[in-house]
């Protein structure tokens, strides 16, 4: 999903938005021909995230700025320790510090997060996944952070599955047929490859819709108690995802009523950014 391509498109529109024509502080006050070298050192401990979107802004800024990766996208790291390294002409790494510096500290907060909610769930069946609650134009960035905290990606787009949510049945339903029919006839009318996910959010939806054959049944806003019914009733006829009031303090109980899947919305929508810092260790000019 993180080509070269993808990241390349997003940094490089970053790096228009913060110097359209340029860097006007570095090109008044930094000689054409001073060198730096700056590392990227954490502040605080977490799991990093970003490393090839980080060297990406330094490319595209200046391609004479070389950056070295010391530690791997999932890799766990504490405070002090130098994560990367950028050297180059100085009035480049200057220039693309902060969008580097920016979308690294976004990332490893959410591969941060992401590997507590991991570790909550350890021993259980249950998988914690992302939303489609992702920073628009980011989406790409924000779900390689999930997976480098050791989470799971959910369909990337309207286009990839079916997942009729509660609006969608309440449309659907609204010309007189029953559940179960409806579901027959969007089942009817799409390939066989094609993944159909529907939402309940009460115990007695269940039965109806996974008589419609889903492959996902995703149970929303239930209790722990609701979702272990929830998943006796299912017996395994389709996987059952858990999903609504999900948080560090909640998710070891969901995961263990026996879903299949925990998809957490908070990974991307509410996570702070990770304390890292790039530190000028070498000027010369």
């Amino acid at each position: 999903m993180l080509t070269l391509t993808a990241i390349d498109t997003v940094v490089r529109a970053a790096l228009d938005e913060d110097a359209p024509w340029g860097d006007v502080t570095s090109e008044v006050l930094i000689p054409a021909d001073a060198v730096a070298t700056a590392q990227l050192v954490a502040r605080e401990p977490g799991v990093f995230s970003g490393g090839p979107v980080f060297a990406s802004a330094f490319r595209l800024t200046d391609q004479r700025i070389d950056v070295r990766l010391f530690v791997a996208d999932g890799a766990a790291f504490k405070p002090g320790e130098v994560l990367a390294e950028a050297s180059g002409p100085a009035r480049g790494i200057l220039q693309a510090e902060r969008i580097g510096l920016n979308f690294v500290q976004r990332m490893s907060g959410i591969a941060t997060l992401t590997a507590l909610y991991v570790a909550e769930t350890a021993g259980t069946r249950a998988r914690i996944v992302d939303t489609r609650k992702t920073t628009p134009g980011l989406r790409a960035i924000e779900r390689h952070a999930v997976r480098s905290g050791g989470g799971h990606n959910h369909r990337f787009s309207l286009s990839d599955a079916v997942m009729a949510k509660d609006n969608h049945l309440a449309v659907l339903t609204a010309g007189g047929l029953g559940l179960t029919e409806a579901l027959l006839q969007v089942r009817d009318r799409i390939s066989h490859t094609t993944h159909l996910e529907v939402e309940v959010d009460r115990i007695d939806q269940i039965e109806p819709v996974l008589a419609a054959g889903v492959d996902t049944i995703m149970l929303d806003n239930f209790t722990p108690e609701h979702l272990a019914e929830g998943v006796r009733l299912t017996a395994g006829r389709a996987l059952v995802e858990a999903s609504g009031g999900v948080s560090l303090a909640t998710v070891r109980a969901i995961a263990e009523s026996g879903v299949d899947i925990i998809s957490v919305g908070a990974l991307t929508h509410s996570v702070r950014s990770l304390d890292l810092g790039l530190d000028i260790a070498v000027l010369e000019g």
